[in-house]
Formats: C-alpha cells, structure tokens, sequence
C-alpha cells in the first residue's frame, strides 16, 4: 500500500508543478479558443492540460517500475506498456484536437486505433463470468470487439462530461478510487496478482486527477481538453478491461457450500462487470441522452448542443459550484455503493444506506436556490457566501447631512440607471446561471451555429 501511495503522490506532484508551465505554452501556442455557444465559462482559456496529466501518467509508471513490490507487475506482465502505448497515441490526437479542433470522425478513428495497440500488445478481455454459466472464455475477435468497445464508450463518456470546470476531473478521480479499492481487495485478500496491474493503473489514474484539479476548480485557469479528457477515460478503461478480463474467477475458490452462500461469495466475480459501467454510469448515461435527443432531432451524434447533465443544471438555477458538488455526489453513490455491496452483499444496512442518500440527492437536484447558513460561531471558519448577512445602521434621516446624502444618491441613479436587460428565454438569472446566456460580444454569429 506504501508504493502504491508513493506512486500517487508523485503523479499528483508532478502534474501539479508542470500544469502552470502548460498553461503558459497553451497560451503562447494560441490553444486559447474563442466562447463556444454551448460553453458556460465567460472568458477565454487555455487548454493543453492534458500534456501535464500525461507526463505525470509517465512519471508515476517510471517510480512503479523502480519500486522493489511494483517492479514485478512490469517483469511479469505487458499491461504498463500497453496502456502507456495507448495513451500516448490518444494523446497525441488530443494535443492536435484542442489546437486545430480535428473531426470527431477522425478522433473516433483514432479511440480505435489506441484501444487496438492495447489489445495487439496483450491488454484484452480473455474472458467474462457470466451468472448461472460461469467463465465464458472469448475468441481473438470477441475479445477484441469488446475491448476496444468499452474503451471507444469510456473515453467519449468522459468527454461528454467535461463541461465545468474541475467536473470530468473530480468524477473520475471518486471513481478511481472506489475502482482502486475494489482492485486491492481482489489483490491483498485473494491473493491474486493478476489485479495488480489495475490496482496501479487506479492509482496513477487518482494522481493525476487529483495534481490538476487545484487548476481547474471553478474558476478554471486551464482545462484539460480533448488531450485530457481522453486520456483519463482511456486509463479508466485500461484498469476496468485489466480486472474484467484477466482475473480467473476460478482462481478465487468462491464454488462451495450452500447455493445461498456461494451466490453471495459470487458477487466479487460479477462485479468486474458491473464496476466499469457503476463508474462511469452518470457520464454514459449522459452520453446516451445526448445520442438520443440529438438522432431524434436529425442532427448528428457528434453535434454539439447544450443538453448536457450539467447544463441542465445550470439552466433549473444551480450555481457553477453546487452543480459540480451534485455530480460529485452521485458519482460517489454510485461507485461507492457498489463497492459496498461486493464487500458484503447480504447486509440490508447497505441496501438502505444507498437508499437513504439517493433520496437526500433528489432533495438536493430539487432545492438549487437554497443557500445553507452557518451558525454565528462557525461563521469565520466557513466562506462568506455562507454567512448571515448584517444589516447596516441606517443614519437619522432627521440630520440635515443624511437628507442631502439621500438626495444625491437618488439623483445620480436617476441619471445612471439603464432600462433592465430583457431575459432570455429559457435561461435562469440567478445563482451563476448567468453564464449560459448569450454571448454575443465574444463570438459572432458564424461560430454561434457551428458543431464544433
């Protein structure tokens, strides 16, 4: 566990020290696009944050590699080198994308061809425990269609969700460590070291998630773009494919006593299935809402819009901040939840743990203007949006010095008062969701109507 911390903590420093250099390079380098209509952010900036995640993902594997109990996962397996093989070229697409903005056909190609240098170099789903067959084992091209399916899916569900600031970051960090949690457990308990590798992979993935996220929380002074986002969905996808495929059910002897109790024993073996979709189920869902509703609409799958989760959000009167926070919740009810239940499956506390929150969630997506207070004690210790608000003393309006001071604040807001702006239809005024109104003066009606 000490290595694998140590692996983490480099790639989150070493990602957190070059992101302020990259951001500088995105900025002479013109990675700077103008306001998009379906962004939220009001002023322009640099992207490229996925060069530094990317030299941070090298950085923690180059530590593994040196560490006296991680060395084995390289001397033994291929999966480090296939997944840094894989990233790299993901990230390469990247870098080209958030600089020249390339065609999403050309991308998806190129999601393809990454997921394919995996599996030609061994990270591939060999087989799948399926519940009342057992251990299914795949042909070449089953598993290879199924291997690059789930990367393609994961890396543009984490795309889809990159729309706020610190969002895509802080989901799959959350999710990265329920999947570590999982995969240690398999590791540390069972004995098996074929969960190894994605133990590790979770653990570079939570570094460089956690080293960028000090530079993307709201307000973001860097994003990490395409080069970012595709990169963390595709390292998620390596350690989901890893402990999906290559861990032997057989090798846990889970088949004994009652049929009662080898099913609950068999929940550790079925998760491998369902973990990868727990998650990244919030990003996957928003990925399929958005195929439907655009396909019914005639448009293309790829064409951008502003139906996204999050802009829905905005658009019911969440603040910037409050919208991320929802999200962070429900992704870590979601994996969290699921991890508890392969710990121990048979305990109702858990059921109605899961439960218990799920409903404080809804209240929270129904309650967007309520601003929680805290106490007067607390209040230095706690930021000033959520203080009590102090009334100021008004002056004696008797005193001949209060009567001209109103007299002149009155005059001069008759003089500088304009007509109110008119409300845009469809868009809330309060709580930050200003910032999804119209833009006219930073983008002209050209780009307004363009996909990208």
């Amino acid at each position: 566990m000490r290595e694998y911390l140590l692996t983490l903590c480099v790639t989150a420093a070493v990602t957190y020290l070059l992101t302020g250099p990259v951001r500088k390079f995105a900025i002479v380098a013109g990675a700077m696009p103008e306001i998009r209509a379906r962004d939220v952010h009001r002023e322009p900036t640099p992207r490229l944050g996925g060069i530094a995640m990317f030299f941070g993902l090298c950085a923690g594997l180059l530590v593994a590699d040196h560490l006296t109990n991680l060395n084995w996962v390289f001397a033994k397996s291929n999966e480090p080198r296939a997944l840094l093989s894989g990233a790299a070229l993901i990230w390469l697409i990247g870098v080209l994308d958030d600089k020249f903005e390339i065609d999403a056909l050309i991308k998806l190609g190129g999601q393809m061809i990454a997921a394919g240098v995996m599996v030609m170099q061994g990270l591939t789903i060999l087989w799948l425990p399926v519940p009342g067959v057992g251990t299914v084992a795949l042909t070449q091209w089953q598993g290879t269609l199924l291997t690059v399916a789930l990367v393609v899916i994961t890396i543009n569900a984490v795309n889809f969700v990159d729309g706020l600031d610190g969002l895509a970051a802080g989901m799959v960090c959350i999710a990265a460590a329920a999947f570590f949690m999982y995969t240690y457990r398999i590791w540390y308990s069972y004995g098996i070291e074929a969960a190894a590798p994605a133990t590790l992979f979770a653990a570079v993935l939570m570094g460089m998630c956690l080293g960028f996220l000090p530079h993307n929380m709201h307000p973001a002074r860097i994003f990490m773009g395409d080069s970012g986002s595709m990169l963390i969905g595709l390292v998620l996808a390596a350690g989901a494919i890893s402990v999906t495929g290559q861990v032997d059910p057989d090798v846990m002897k889970l088949f004994s006593g009652s049929e009662r109790n080898t099913v609950h024993q068999m929940v550790p073996v079925y998760i491998p299935l369902l973990m990868p979709l727990t998650i990244i189920a919030i990003p996957a869902a928003d990925l399929v809402l958005a195929i439907v509703r655009r396909t019914w609409r005639g448009q293309s799958p790829f064409a951008a819009d502003r139906g996204h989760l999050h802009h829905r959000l905005l658009e019911i009167g969440h603040s910037h901040s409050r919208a991320v926070l929802i999200m962070y919740f429900w992704s870590a009810l979601i994996g969290f939840g699921a991890l508890a239940y392969s710990v121990n499956s048979a305990s109702m506390w858990i059921v109605l743990g899961i439960v218990f929150l799920s409903a404080i969630g809804l209240v929270l997506l129904l309650l967007p203007r309520f601003t929680p207070r805290a106490p007067r004690w607390a209040e230095q210790f706690v930021p000033p949006r959520y203080r009590r608000r102090r009334r100021a003393a008004a002056p004696d309006a008797s005193t001949p010095a209060a009567v001209s001071s109103a007299a002149t604040g009155a005059r001069e807001a008759d003089e500088t008062q304009e007509p109110p702006a008119a409300l845009v239809a469809g868009v809330t005024g309060v709580n930050g969701a200003t910032a999804t109104g119209p833009r006219s003066r930073l983008l002209d009606g050209r780009k307004a109507g363009t996909s990208r």
